[in-house]
């Protein structure tokens, strides 16, 4: 067990150690399966580097040729910055649920516009009831407090997961990735990507050498 690390604030941190031991966790039955193949690689070096929480520019110029090099198209490339673009969302979840913790909305029945929201978005689908375990009460706390942001939250995450540019697994292993790097460490997403990535047949290897990119994601540079 990886001791606890604390902020100023008193806060426990999230380490690198925490999310390898989490990831773990979830990979105990988990067979070995294939290795990333190289093209895949350079789009999790890409990914993790374009990132906001990462923004080194230099580092995703260089994987985004090195992913050109061994066959990506530009629409590929462009699909993994929408992805990862989707990383600000975790404000809106933590924000969201904190205000709603803080200065509480009124629990009253969802009016008929936000019953036909949730319904739209919502509904009985299977991912959302795995993200409301890893985010309890965010759904239903945005919906109250602002039916347009919650409209709007889905419809711009939807982007890059119904286009067919890259494969479903690809892309849960870049957004659990992007979850994973030192300057993030957001294990409700991580916790996530990593189910939904052993559900369309990611094996141990697949993921760890995912997570070991994650790691050596650089510093955030800045950008001038």
């Amino acid at each position: 067990m990886s001791p606890v690390v604390r902020n100023p604030t008193g806060v426990d941190m999230v380490t690198l150690a925490d999310i390898r031991n989490e990831a773990l966790v979830e990979l105990v039955e988990a067979e070995d399966g294939q290795s990333l193949d190289a093209l895949t690689r350079e789009l999790l070096e890409f990914a993790v580097r374009i990132s906001v929480t990462t923004l080194d520019t230099g580092g995703a110029r260089v994987h985004a040729q090195r992913a050109l090099q061994a066959g990506a198209t530009s629409g590929q490339l462009h699909e993994v910055v929408l992805l990862v673009s989707g990383l600000g969302v975790h404000s809106l979840f933590e924000g969201t649920r904190l205000l709603q913790e803080l200065a509480p909305e009124p629990s009253t029945p969802r009016d008929a516009q936000r019953q036909q929201l949730w319904d739209q978005w919502v509904g009985q689908d299977r991912y959302w009831k795995g993200f409301e375990r890893e985010v309890p009460g965010f759904l239903d706390a945005l919906l109250q407090v602002s039916p347009s942001g919650f409209d709007a939250f889905f419809r711009y995450c939807a982007v890059p997961w119904t286009d067919p540019q890259l494969p479903p697994l690809c892309k849960e292993l870049i957004a659990m990735a992007s979850d994973a790097t030192p300057t993030h460490r957001f294990m409700p997403g991580l916790r996530l990507h990593l189910r939904n990535a052993l559900r369309l047949g990611a094996g141990r290897a697949a993921v760890l050498e995912a997570l070991d990119i994650a790691a050596q994601a650089p510093e955030h540079p800045g950008v001038r």
